[in-house]
């Protein structure tokens, strides 16, 4: 048996010697070395650098003696950046980019670049940037518009007669509609069918400054028909509601009333609602009808394609 003598647990002592002397060797100097090496009590750590598509890198890259540039060539460069990020972060970097972010020249030239001015826009608009945020989220706020899904996102639903229904275009003694998109309509019987639907606006991205301040456009829009072989009558009202759901501004329609032996064509009704006052946050869109002859079954108002939008 081979023994363990002092000179074996010398060796091991100065192997151990070694390993902690090179556990406790110092290693590179850090690439970034803290402002605070050296002080009693160092602050917080800086924040990581930024990686690639980091609009933060985007500022780095492009800062260095842009303040020489020609405001026209900052504008064209300005332009390339996402629009959140020239608000929340190009607009701090300084007055110049501020005034630059706030101005109309360079909302104007993004519009341009993604095709959101022609005849649609408004050449006077007050404020270019909301007009840009605006057309960008332009869309239909009504979900299930046109009975692809039932009466799926419709609420407070009123069922007289044999309640609501829903058909294939253009249905029995009916017409097809005038977009090829729009395949189904909703039919009343012969007592009064309604259904609403409340938008929430900051659900949808509305904030309400924006509601507040700007006002935006909302206009709506509703599709309504009657079958040639029935008469009927048809309602729509649209209420906008502040956070206690009271009612700051309110369109009612007429009871519109189609003749018996009518051509069956499809009618579009709409309102806008503009200068409505501070404190909008919902919108309740509400339609309805019922067929004047009393028959069993789905001779009432057709309505179909309806929509609520924000519009610059």
């Amino acid at each position: 048996m081979c023994g363990r003598g002092p000179s074996a647990g010398r060796g091991r002592e100065e192997r151990g010697r070694g390993r902690r002397a090179l556990s406790e060797r110092p290693g590179p100097p850090s690439p970034n070395p803290q402002p605070w090496v050296g002080t009693a009590q160092p602050g917080p750590s800086p924040p990581s650098p930024p990686g690639p598509g980091d609009p933060a890198q985007c500022l780095t890259l492009l800062s260095p003696g842009m303040e020489s540039l020609p405001e026209a060539v900052l504008i064209r460069i300005l332009a390339a950046i996402p629009a959140v990020d020239l608000v929340l972060v190009c607009r701090l970097v300084c007055c110049q980019w501020k005034n630059l972010v706030d101005g109309a020249a360079l909302w104007i030239l993004k519009c341009q670049q993604e095709g959101l001015t022609g005849a649609e826009s408004e050449e006077d608009a007050e404020n270019w940037q909301n007009f840009y945020f605006l057309s960008k989220k332009r869309k239909n706020l009504i979900k299930n518009p046109c009975g692809e899904e039932d009466l799926e996102h419709w609420g407070e639903v009123e069922n007289g007669g044999d309640g609501w229904k829903i058909e294939e275009l253009p249905g029995d003694f009916g017409k097809e509609f005038p977009s090829e998109e729009v395949h189904k309509y909703f039919v009343t019987s012969y007592e009064w069918c309604r259904k609403a639907q409340v938008i929430d606006l900051r659900a949808e991205g509305y904030w309400e400054e924006l509601m507040d301040t700007t006002q935006p456009k909302i206009v709506v829009r509703d599709w309504y028909a009657g079958r040639r072989d029935a008469g009927c009558l048809y309602e729509l009202c649209v209420k906008l509601l502040s956070e206690n759901e009271d009612v700051l501004a309110e369109y009612k329609s007429e009871t519109v009333t189609i003749p018996q032996d009518n051509d069956g064509s499809w009618t579009e009704i709409s309102h806008t609602f503009s200068k409505y006052g501070p404190g909008v946050r919902f919108v309740r869109f509400e339609h309805g009808g019922q067929d004047t002859l009393f028959w069993k079954g789905w001779y009432g108002a057709r309505v179909t394609s309806s929509s609520v939008t924000v519009e610059p």
